[in-house]
Order: C-alpha cells, then sequence, then structure tokens
C-alpha cells in the first residue's frame, strides 16, 4: 500500500518507465520495452509462477520487438494513419492527434509504436485469442460434454427424490426457469437495453439464456475439475459474441445498430459463466463444513444485486471523462483514462464482424500464431493474451514469476517442499496483499481523480517533475526501476524465510 501511495499519488516512483528505439534505428526501429511496476502486478505474476508468466511475456516480445520493429520498417507512416482512420482513431489523414500522435505535417507520428499496436498488432492479438480461446475450449470438449450430461442427469434424478438432507436442499430448478423467464421479459421491457424493437430485445433475452445455460453448466463443472485459475472465460466469451454475431448476420441484422446487442450478450453471458464458477467454489466450501447449499444460494442472489449496483455506480463515476478529454470531444474516460483491453477485444470482433469491417489477413496472422504455439506445446490463450497485452503489462507479472521461481529453486535446492505446494507460505500471502493494496489504492486513487477539485490537489504534491528535474527524466524511470527491484526483493526474503518451529506434545 505505501509503495502504490508513493507511486499514485506523489509520484516519486515512476508508472511506467520505458525504452524506446528511435523510428531511424538502422537494426530495431520503434522498439518498446516498458513495464507498469505496480505491486499489484508483481503479486499477480509471483502467484501465476514463471510457467505462466513467462508464456504471457513471450507473446508480448514477439509483438513489441518483433512485429512492431519488421512493421515499422515495411509500412509507411500515411498507410498506418490511414488504418488508423479505417479504425476510427482518426478522423482522417489531415487531422492531428490520434493513437501515436500522428502530424499530417510532418508524416510523423511522435509514439510510432504506439500507432502501429493499434492499427495493426492488436488485431493480430485479437485474432489470437480468438483462436487461443476456440482451441482451450476445443480441447475441454469431452469434459464438456460429460458435465452436461452428468448435469442433466442429476436434474432427472433430483425430479425423482422426495426427501434431501440438510445438506443437500438446493432451491427448486423451478426457480432456474421463473428466472430465466423474468430475465428474458426484463431484457425486452427495459428501455436502457440496446434495440429497436421488442423483438430484437427479446432476442436478446433468448441469446443469454440459451448461451448462459450452456457455458455456466460448462464453466461450474470445469472449476471443479482443472480449477478456477484454468478456467477458459475469455474462450466462452469469444465463442458467445461470435455465435451472437453469426445469429444476427444470418437474419441480415448488420451494422453499428446491432453492435451494442451483441456487446449486452457477451458481457452478460461472460459475468454468467465467471460467478457460475465462483458459486461452485462458494458450494463445494459450504459443503465441506456442512453449510445448507439452500441459504448460500440465497445470500449469492443477494450479493449479485448488491455488487451489481454498487459496480454499477462506481464504474458510471470512473467513466467521468476530464476537461482535457472533454475538450478533445471524448465523453468517456474508460477506454482513455483506465485502458479496457478485453472489452477493446470484444468491440473490435463485434465491430469487424457486424460491420464487414474486420481486417482478415491480420487476425488470420494471430489465428495461425496461435495454432503454431499450440502444436510446439505451449498453451496458445496464455501466449495470445500476452501477444495482445501490451508488454508494459507482461513484463511485471512477468518479473514477480521469476521471484516465484527462484525461490522455488532455492526450496529445491535446499530439498524443502517448494513454497508453491503451499498456498498459504509466506510469499504467497505477501503476494496477495501487494495485490489487495495496489489495488485498493489505485480505485482510491481513480475515485478521487473524477472530482477536479481533487485532481488539482493531487497534482500539487505530485513530484514527478520535480525529482526529474534534478536527476532526469532517465534516472527518475531508473529511480522507479530500482524501486519495484527493492519490493521484488523484500518478496523473496519473506518468501524464503523459514517457518517458526513449534514444539509438539
Amino acid at each position: 500500500m505505501l509503495y502504490a501511495i508513493f507511486q499514485k499519488v506523489f509520484h516519486v516512483i515512476a508508472e511506467v518507465p520505458a525504452f524506446v528505439t528511435k523510428q531511424t534505428n538502422k537494426y530495431l526501429p520503434s522498439a518498446t520495452v516498458s513495464g507498469e511496476i505496480t505491486p499489484e502486478y508483481l503479486g499477480v505474476g509471483y502467484i501465476i509462477g514463471p510457467k505462466i508468466g513467462g508464456v504471457l511475456v513471450a507473446g508480448g516480445v514477439l509483438a513489441w520487438l518483433g512485429l512492431i520493429p519488421l512493421l515499422a520498417t515495411l509500412v509507411p507512416t500515411d498507410m498506418i494513419a490511414a488504418q488508423l482512420v479505417k479504425l476510427g482513431y482518426l478522423k482522417d489523414v489531415l487531422t492531428a492527434g490520434g493513437p501515436g500522435g500522428w502530424n499530417p505535417e510532418t508524416h510523423t507520428f511522435t509514439d510510432m509504436a504506439d500507432a502501429i499496436y493499434r492499427a495493426y498488432v492488436r488485431q493480430i492479438g485479437a485474432g489470437a485469442v480468438a483462436a487461443g480461446g476456440f482451441i482451450t475450449l476445443l480441447k475441454t470438449i469431452p469434459t464438456i460434454i460429460s458435465s452436461f450430461k452428468e448435469s442433466v442427469s442429476s436434474l432427472k434424478s433430483g425430479d425423482k427424490e422426495q426427501k434431501v438432507s440438510r445438506t443437500e436442499n438446493d432451491l427448486s430448478f423451478k426457480t432456474v426457469i421463473v428466472g430465466s423467464v423474468v430475465l428474458i421479459i426484463l431484457m425486452a421491457l427495459l428501455p436502457q437495453v440496446p434495440g429497436e424493437s421488442f423483438l430484437n430485445k427479446l432476442l436478446i433475452g433468448l441469446l443469454i439464456v440459451v448461451f448462459g445455460f450452456f457455458f455456466v453448466t460448462v464453466s461450474s463443472r470445469i472449476v471443479g475439475i482443472i480449477g478456477s485459475s484454468n478456467n477458459p472465460i475469455s474462450g466462452m466469451t469469444i465463442a458467445t459474441i461470435m455465435g451472437t454475431a453469426l445469429v444476427f448476420i444470418a437474419i441480415g441484422w448488420t451494422g453499428k445498430v446491432f453492435e451494442p446487442m451483441a456487446l449486452v450478450v457477451g458481457g452478460l453471458v461472460c459475468i454468467a459463466a465467471a460467478n457460475a464458477g465462483a458459486t461452485s467454489q462458494d458450494l463445494k466450501t459450504g459443503y465441506i463444513v456442512g453449510a445448507t447449499p439452500r441459504y448460500q444460494q440465497m445470500a449469492l442472489f443477494i450479493g449479485a444485486i448488491v455488487s451489481s449496483v454498487v459496480i454499477g455506480f462506481t464504474v458510471k463515476y470512473l467513466d467521468t471523462p476530464t476537461a482535457d478529454l472533454t475538450a478533445q470531444g471524448i465523453h468517456h474516460a474508460i477506454g482513455e483514462k483506465y485502458a479496457a483491453p478485453q472489452a477493446t477485444l470484444m468491440a473490435t470482433l463485434i465491430k469487424g464482424l457486424l460491420s464487414y469491417n474486420l481486417d482478415w489477413q491480420f487476425v488470420l496472422v494471430g489465428v495461425f500464431i496461435a495454432i503454431t504455439m499450440e502444436l510446439c506445446g505451449v498453451k496458445a490463450l496464455s501466449f495470445a493474451v500476452g501477444a495482445y497485452l501490451p508488454l508494459s503489462t507482461t513484463l511485471p507479472i512477468f518479473a514477480g514469476g521469476m521471484v516465484k521461481g527462484i525461490v522455488d529453486w532455492n526450496a529445491k535446492r535446499k530439498h524443502k517442499k517448494a513454497e508453491g505446494d503451499d498456498e498459504l507460505g509466506k510469499g504467497n500471502l505477501f503476494a496477495t496483499g501487494l495485490v489487495a493494496g495496489g489495488a485498493l489504492a489505485g480505485v482510491v486513487v481513480a475515485l478521487l481523480s473524477v472530482d477536479e477539485g481533487v485532481y488539482a490537489a493531487l497534482e500539487k504534491v505530485n513530484m514527478e517533475h520535480s525529482i526529474a528535474a534534478v536527476i532526469g527524466e532517465d534516472g527518475y524511470q531508473l529511480l522507479g526501476v530500482g524501486f519495484f527491484t527493492f519490493m521484488s526483493v523484500i518478496l523473496y526474503r519473506i518468501a524464503i524465510k523459514p517457518e517458526k518451529k513449534t514444539l509438539n506434545n
């Protein structure tokens, strides 16, 4: 928490140190190595370990040190600007601004790497993520089929049983049926739901129930078999979005009007599948301690409703644009001030499919990259996510994974149990604290920054320019890397600290 305050409030620690080669570099133009050196990313990396962290950063290395320098060499800047216009990032090639800072007079970008990333690499990454998600689903088809059969059979057998024990007393299946019907009716009647007619909204509700019923069943079973961390929520969401888009295309619903409708289906099914996995974990824990499932499920209903209201107001508040964004004609802070990579991925797929605006040549490059990785024995979805996300996100996660790898190596060298075998080990607990503290500090600062007066007050305590004036911009970024390294050392020291011995009777 203290690290996050120094970074996000006082800006003593640089947020995203970066090294970028010049466009005129003969060997590696516009190559970027950057890291968002936050405590939460370090903690996440430690928790997921070096293997997954390595695969994630490998995708980023390919994108930012391979594809972007290659495209910077081969593609003229005017063509990149035209591509940004096509994707809606620029009004036209004669207008300055947009991703990368296009200058129509000099025909150059202030940040060539970012311009290429938005114009081409993000679409390649989207194709890779879509393919990786489908591959993950294909690999789990046997589990999906068996899970679905067992769920249906359990419903049939449940109808025959009249009396059940307290620890097996669930809400009636009629509740699910009634809830689904109510959901469809609400989707059709609520004015906030996109759609030109009652039938439009009715189809949205039906698709949510159909895809939701299938993927909730799949998610619930998969969590029990391979764990929540391996639950392919991204693959299920991508499959839902593409399936919805294909249904829309089949009945002639194409164009921008229907894009929000497809997004609603994908978003709600994504939430349902994620909640299904968490609910299964709750019910399993309740079974172990002897809880009554019926009351757990009622409590989950209340929790879902309350959290939806709170999250809705929070997101709405955070979406308030700053004065600078409003002056640029931008009316949403989320997506600009606050990155939303998963939402951008869904928007890219929906727009491309329904508006026939998808650059399939770039998407297919990503698809075959994912297939290549899978054939090499690498988890395609993890690699694809790394290629889609900025390297600044995956690099600090990899750093946390490396700390975990060194801790485990040190334990094996001393013939001790690796800390990865114990989820309640000191390292994992400290890493969890880093994630919670960093995320909490980020949310608090973000909420405070929405108010212009508070934002101005926070800017007054911003020490970035003062420190950079003394040690230079490069020195300021190196200072941030030093703080991040120091925090990594603390994590390592805590993880290897021996447990206190207790006396046994």
